[in-house]
């Protein structure tokens, strides 16, 4: 039997009515603003392409949905496909929750996931920042 991947699920909480932070995150091309790994957004039929760092990312969102989920399925620049879920909670009337899992891939160093989890935390924070200005 396999064991599960390593996990990790980021949160920050935003001073912003919980469906205004769905909206925002789920135009995409608002994702530049905030993310430093995601440096442009086009679309490509179904699909989005993201331009990074290490090449192009072909990434599927979920429909916009009233559970406010926002997962996406992530194709790497080098081939591989990852999951990502995430997540806007409502936390009271004007607050929300955004949660954004990050899996630790086959291969990968310790080192390796902690900077991804750090990568994760630092667009968090950014997406905060925007999100309150």
């Amino acid at each position: 039997m396999s064991q599960p991947a390593e996990a990790r699920t980021i949160g920050v909480s935003v001073r912003r009515p919980a469906d205004a932070v769905y909206d925002y995150l789920a135009t995409i091309e608002n994702f530049p603003r905030w993310s430093t790994f995601v440096r442009t957004v086009r679309r490509e039929g179904e699909d989005w392409i993201f331009g990074t760092s290490g090449g192009d990312a072909r990434v599927r969102f979920v429909p916009r949905n009233a559970f406010r989920v926002l997962d996406h399925h992530v194709t790497t620049p080098d081939g591989h496909p990852v999951f990502v879920p995430m997540r806007v909670v409502p936390n009271g009337a004007e607050h929300a929750e955004v949660l954004f899992t990050v899996f630790r891939m086959p291969g990968m160093t310790g080192q390796q996931f902690a900077d991804d989890v750090a990568l994760v935390q630092a667009d968090l924070a950014s997406l905060k920042r925007v999100l309150e200005a």
